[in-house]
């Protein structure tokens, strides 16, 4: 199901939805580029999130372009647990939401 070469199809999304691909490609490409934030930072961070949103494609493209923006091997991995801890972190807290009917003891 996940082959990078699904990814030629995106010129029939530009092609079938040109206003809506042409303003997200712009967006993208706004949203990526260096500002207060580096490149490389804003791929770490594009990494992050695709390692919760669990996209092979965005870990694929993402990867790369953090090496190509000097990501080392150790930010790479780093990433990976802060993503982890976020993930495990979302899980915790929205188990509160599942002890909507007790509440804290004050002592």
């Amino acid at each position: 199901m996940y082959d990078m070469k699904n990814l030629a199809k995106l010129k029939s999304l530009d092609q079938n939805a040109p206003d809506a691909a042409k303003a997200f490609w712009a967006f993208d490409k706004a949203a990526m580029a260096p500002g207060a934030i580096s490149s490389k930072h804003k791929e770490l961070i594009a990494l992050g999130v695709a390692f919760t949103t669990q996209c092979p494609y965005c870990i694929e493209i993402h990867a790369k372009r953090a090496r190509e923006a000097g990501a080392t091997e150790q930010e790479i991995s780093e990433a990976v647990f802060v993503a982890a801890a976020l993930r495990a972190g979302a899980a915790v807290t929205h188990g509160t939401h599942a002890l909507a009917g007790s509440q804290p003891s004050h002592s």
